[in-house]
């Protein structure tokens, strides 16, 4: 059994990763409300952009209109936008995105696939460095970024610039979509060629297709870069948001078992404490009756 003086620096550790944990949960509580909202209200723009996507796509089912819509012609190269956290303490957020990533390399390799990875935050390229360092093409810090219309262009920016280039025929972005508070479920989109969700709505064209006034070009330049930048926007706030809400939950959960583990410890420190106590006792009686 430990000594007396390990369980008083132990319960005194544990008290302080009590304190370090239950700041923790406040600030990401405080953090939250703003990030939700922020996600909420992103939503509507979003959705009405992926409808407009849903119907330019319509049109291109035989590899007319825009190259962003229309693709490559093949699906040979895919480049895998892997979206994390750039902090940890956040309970399974960070590592199911990673598992979810992991699973889809796997069976893009297991298709004769060639893989390139782009990460949006440390964790994400900490998860997967080890096993799938070689793929890793690009990697953007998020620290000290601020979550936003700049930084989503940015990342939408590099990569249509790659796909230009001739470097990937798909992009894919995983990330997590915000449910709630207690729920983050990571999530497969599709970015390039663009392809709408499933539930956004779809205009019957009935067969007919779409003259682009402006031209294609112009278009290219100006509603589908803007589509990305609006997906990957809207990642980024689900994924902040669903970041603050992991963390509160976790730090919630760590300073309650904090706080058993002090009672636990105080419990055996006591019995200890009582146990060398009566154990003096008798030695001082015994000692008494020798004399």
């Amino acid at each position: 059994m430990a000594s007396l003086k390990e369980l008083r620096e132990r319960i005194a550790t544990v008290k302080s990763t009590q304190k370090i944990t239950k700041a923790l949960q406040v600030v990401a509580t405080a953090k939250l409300k703003r990030a939700q909202e922020a996600a909420v209200a992103a939503k509507p723009y979003a959705s009405r952009m992926s409808a407009v996507i849903a119907n330019l796509a319509a049109s291109a089912t035989d590899g007319s209109g825009p190259k962003l819509i229309a693709g490559t012609g093949g699906d040979k190269v895919h480049l895998l936008v892997i979206m994390t956290a750039e902090r940890g303490l956040c309970g399974g957020f960070n590592s199911n995105i990673a598992k979810m990533a992991r699973g889809e390399i796997r069976r893009l390799m297991a298709e004769g696939k060639e893989v390139k990875i782009l990460t949006v935050g440390k964790k994400g390229r900490d998860a997967l460095r080890r096993q799938f360092g070689a793929m890793i093409v690009e990697h953007i810090e998020m620290r000290g970024v601020k979550v936003g219309g700049d930084i989503a262009k940015t990342i939408a920016d590099k990569i249509t610039t790659r796909f230009e280039n001739g470097e990937f025929d798909v992009a894919t972005l995983i990330s997590s979509k915000f449910e709630n508070v207690l729920t983050q479920t990571p999530t497969l989109a599709q970015l390039i060629p663009a392809k709408a969700p499933e539930d956004a709505p779809v205009i019957d064209l009935e067969g007919a297709s779409y003259i682009y006034e402006p031209s294609e070009e112009e278009i290219l330049e100006t509603l589908l870069p803007r589509y990305l930048s609006t997906v990957v926007l809207a990642a980024l706030l689900e994924t902040e948001a669903g970041f603050q809400g992991a963390q509160m939950t976790a730090m919630d959960n760590a300073t309650r078992n904090a706080g058993d583990l002090i009672s636990s410890l105080n419990l055996t420190y006591n019995r200890a404490r009582q146990a060398q106590i009566t154990t003096e006792l008798i030695e001082i009686i015994a000692g008494a009756e020798a004399l």
